[in-house]
């Protein structure tokens, strides 16, 4: 039996009004972000408060984030962090990394996050060559659709057993479901989406936020 409610109009507002819980701080940053062309990209408040939620359920002291565009989710997952903690962010663009820098700041967590400015298999590569295998509890990704397979495998490798990757966007606006659709994205998601379901590394969920959230869990 299929259970995937539709929340929109007045059970979205519902929801807003019994879940959601966004500081004035990521509000301001979400409403800066909706003004870029490139907004879209954006993930929504309820998949911060959701991603925060799980880095703190598996006690998150380090974390890595595959593409960071205007900070939401790296603000969300830092805030999640101790004092002590430490995000490694991935992106390639001074701009919108730019917004992001603000807003940590203002939130008093840029010392727990170093951002690199590079592709991000350098980056991941290079925490795998610090010996920082098995030593993440949690890696979010949400970047080029393409790079999805090779990010996850890095991540994996990151992440401890019981620490968690989380992946964005795997829903593509339902366009995985259309097998007319042969772009190469969503040929890609597709792709790793059913790589992760015969995946047994890993334990496997899907949330229904943002455009669809996947969770795997190390085994």
């Amino acid at each position: 039996m299929k259970s995937w409610p539709k929340i929109d109009g007045a059970l979205a507002d519902y929801v807003d009004a019994n879940w959601l819980r966004e500081s004035p701080l990521k509000r301001r940053l979400r409403e800066e972000t909706a003004k870029l062309p490139q907004a879209g990209m954006q993930i929504s408040a309820h998949q911060g408060q959701q991603i925060a939620l799980l880095a703190r359920a598996v006690g998150t002291r380090r974390a890595v984030e595959v593409g960071t565009f205007t900070g939401y989710s790296s603000l969300s997952i830092a805030e999640a962090l101790p004092a002590d903690g430490k995000l490694w962010c991935c992106d390639v663009s001074e701009q919108w990394t730019g917004i992001a820098r603000r807003y940590w700041k203002e939130a008093g967590v840029e010392s727990r996050i170093e951002l690199t400015i590079a592709p991000a298999l350098e980056t991941l590569d290079g925490l795998l060559a610090q010996g920082l295998a098995g030593q993440l509890d949690l890696a979010f990704i949400d970047a080029n659709k393409d790079g999805y397979d090779a990010y996850y495998e890095r991540c994996l490798k990151l992440v401890r057993p019981g620490g968690i990757v989380l992946i964005d966007n795997v829903l593509w606006g339902g366009s995985v479901a259309n097998l007319a659709d042969t772009d190469a994205d969503t040929q890609a998601i597709r792709a790793l989406n059913a790589k992760l379901k015969a995946d047994e590394r890993v334990d496997l969920a899907l949330f229904a936020v943002g455009d669809g959230m996947t969770c795997a869990l190390k085994r």
